[in-house]
């Protein structure tokens, strides 16, 4: 069952979960708490996937920006617990986030994935994602 996650749905529980789920895709990174998230003005559409006893095994998550060349998403944080890989349900997360974004109207939605993710970019492009012609930087603030 996949779920919108909003500031009504939040407590201690679904956030300390989200943090273990988080550290299955990215050990070392920093996190910003589910909470911090649903209450900030920066308005992220979050998805999870729930299974027996509210156990969340997946998220994904979506911010809409509007700039100059169109309104577009952004899609971040698609992860799916080791144990439930291979099972659908990130390509249900990731169909609810494009079905919100045309709801919404968006022109573009990118997202990002490293090289040696095979079955995410296998996952993406069966969703109908392309590869950009383009180079992606950053800059570490913290």
């Amino acid at each position: 069952m996949i779920k919108i996650l909003n500031d009504s749905s939040w407590n201690i529980d679904i956030d300390k979960q989200i943090q273990t789920l988080f550290r299955q895709l990215s050990p070392n990174k920093k996190q910003t708490s589910l909470k911090e998230l649903l209450f900030n003005q920066n308005n992220p559409l979050i998805f999870a996937c729930y299974q027996e006893n509210n156990k969340i095994v997946g998220i994904a998550s979506m911010c809409m920006y509007k700039v100059i060349s169109g309104h577009k998403g952004w899609i971040e944080d698609v992860v799916v617990d080791i144990g439930y890989r291979g099972k659908g349900i990130g390509k249900q997360l990731i169909s609810k986030l494009i079905d919100e974004g045309v709801k919404a109207g968006l022109s573009e939605i990118y997202l990002f994935t490293e090289d040696e993710k095979k079955a995410a970019i296998h996952l993406y492009a069966m969703l109908g994602f392309k590869q950009k012609n383009s180079r992606l930087y950053n800059l570490k603030i913290i």
